[in-house]
């Protein structure tokens, strides 16, 4: 199909696929999984500013979707998600006016590349080593590992107004920590065309101690707004293909429902892991593609599509598989 607003052709079961394993790994990992499908729609031809503001409007309305699943499972913290949210706003129009610039003068490409490069490696560098160790510090019976040293200090900064959040098992904490949290989220947002999420989950997690089904669902809630914000923006500035966004919605809406409730049937701590491990496929993908336009190499670019949607695909599927295994369980047993 060809899209007149982004002025590019690209299959329509393509796009669908797309939204539907970007549906299944948000509904898991509490993402908007912006750091699979923009690059994967600038591989595929669309000029990046575009890919940023499509994919915030396809992030936006999937994760309505996943957040009201979340809701009902008790994973949302709605009070954390709405103080979230006015450092949010600040951010994403930040990080928009960066990008716009940084288009104006024809950098933007490689620069929002090379930082998916750093933060998406670091990220996912970090969560692997947290849960090995992890794996030799504590029981194997125990679900997962809540708060870090660092999420301590956080929470007994004595900077008032402090709030406690009970649905994150946060007895007290300062307002301005949160703002923080949000308005860095917020700018990558608006930066990187991404909802937050794959930054953003982990902050909840190792910055504030939040549990990690609470933080995905917590995340997503968020990204609801700052997705949002981001697509009104780049809407304005006329970035955003509307039929692209629709397309993979259609996958989406489906994915994201099967994946929130596979959260139910493995602990915090693994789901970390299979985060890092996405995670370090978008990183590589995104390497690839950097070589190919640097060098010229052209199949390096192929190779780094393949490898997104491979990733995000297996994926997906050893999540429907969970999401089998554990339906069965409950079936036979009574129980997860």
């Amino acid at each position: 199909m060809y899209l007149p607003i982004a002025g590019v052709e690209i299959s329509s079961f393509v796009l669908i696929i797309i939204g539907f394993c970007v549906g299944v790994l948000g509904g898991f990992f509490g993402i908007g999984g912006a750091f699979i499908v923009t690059p994967a729609l600038n591989i595929f031809g669309f000029p990046m500013a575009y890919a940023i503001g499509t994919d915030l409007a396809h992030v936006m309305g999937k994760s309505i979707i996943a957040t009201l699943k979340h809701r009902k499972m008790g994973n949302v913290d709605l009070r954390l998600g709405v103080l979230m949210f006015i450092g949010t706003a600040l951010g994403v129009e930040v990080g928009k006016e960066l990008v716009l610039y940084l288009e104006d003068i024809g950098a933007v490409g490689g620069v929002v590349r090379g930082i998916y490069i750093l933060l998406l490696g670091g990220v996912g560098f970090y969560m692997v080593f947290d849960y090995f160790r992890f794996n030799r510090e504590l029981d194997d019976g125990v679900a997962e590992k809540i708060g870090t040293s660092f999420s301590s200090a956080v929470q007994s900064i004595n900077l008032p107004p402090k709030i406690s959040l009970p649905t994150s098992k946060i007895k007290s904490i300062s307002i301005w920590a949160i703002f923080i949290i949000g308005f860095i989220t917020g700018f990558l947002a608006g930066f990187l065309g991404v909802g937050g999420g794959f930054v953003r989950m982990p902050a909840l997690i190792y910055t504030l101690g939040v549990p990690t089904t609470v933080a995905i669902g917590t995340d997503l809630f968020e990204i609801i707004f700052s997705s949002g914000i981001g697509t009104l923006l780049y809407a304005i500035e006329g970035r955003v293909d509307v039929v692209a966004a629709m397309v993979m919605l259609v996958g989406a809406s489906i994915g994201a429902q099967i994946g929130t409730v596979a959260t139910r049937y493995v602990r915090g701590m693994k789901i970390r892991l299979y985060f890092a491990l996405t995670i370090f496929a978008g990183a590589i993908s995104v390497v690839l593609k950097q070589v190919s336009i640097t060098f010229g190499y052209v199949s390096v670019g192929l190779a780094a599509g393949y490898i997104i949607i491979s990733a995000a695909a297996l994926m997906s599927l050893n999540i429907i598989y969970i999401l089998i295994r554990g339906v069965m369980w409950e079936k036979k047993y009574g129980s997860k």
